[in-house]
């Protein structure tokens, strides 16, 4: 097995965790320190990509997880759980820059679509996705997901979510049904 995927521990975040994961989702889509990875947004979007309020916001939700990967004891990825009723939400999900294209995020993916299915008996994962994120869809895709063409508009203005640098940005929601 690739070394890039050994040694994890999967744990739910807690508050002691937010400036770490906001680090780590922030290198892995926005800046320089992003483009070492295939995951950047730094072409599309300036900013900030989240904030330690809209973290702890996510660990604290009463639905919701905030499932953290380790190795080595450092935090290499995160992604968000939703309970939704008939569904799971899958979200900010961030590898680290130096850890992406080793297989890690096929285990993280992997690993999250089991606990939704053994913890919340979800029948399908949601998750919204870039439209223009041509290369992450088909990632996407190739886990299982399929695009569904219903589109939701970037919240332009609101710099929280970035600053976006084209006029065509808006989110597909991508669905798997989980077996």
């Amino acid at each position: 097995m690739d070394t890039a995927v050994t040694g994890l521990t999967f744990r739910d975040a807690t508050d002691a965790d937010v400036d770490a994961l906001v680090a780590l989702i922030e290198s892995a889509y926005r800046g320089d320190s992003s483009r070492a990875g295939w995951t950047t947004e730094a072409d599309i979007l300036e900013g900030q990509r989240t904030d330690p309020q809209g973290v702890l916001e996510v660990i604290k939700a009463p639905d919701s997880r905030l499932l953290t990967v380790e190795r080595d004891g450092r935090v290499v990825a995160c992604c968000q759980l939703e309970d939704r009723g008939d569904h799971a939400y899958f979200g900010m999900f961030a590898v680290s820059p130096a850890l992406q294209g080793g297989g890690l995020g096929k285990v993280i993916i992997a690993e999250a679509e089991r606990i939704v299915r053994e913890s919340w008996g979800a029948k399908e994962m949601h998750m919204t996705v870039i439209s223009v994120r041509n290369d992450l869809v088909a990632w996407y895709e190739r886990r299982g997901y399929r695009r569904t063409g219903r589109m939701t508009p970037f919240p332009y203005g609101d710099e929280r979510f970035g600053i976006p640098q084209r006029a065509d940005l808006q989110f597909e929601l991508l669905v798997k049904e989980l077996g």
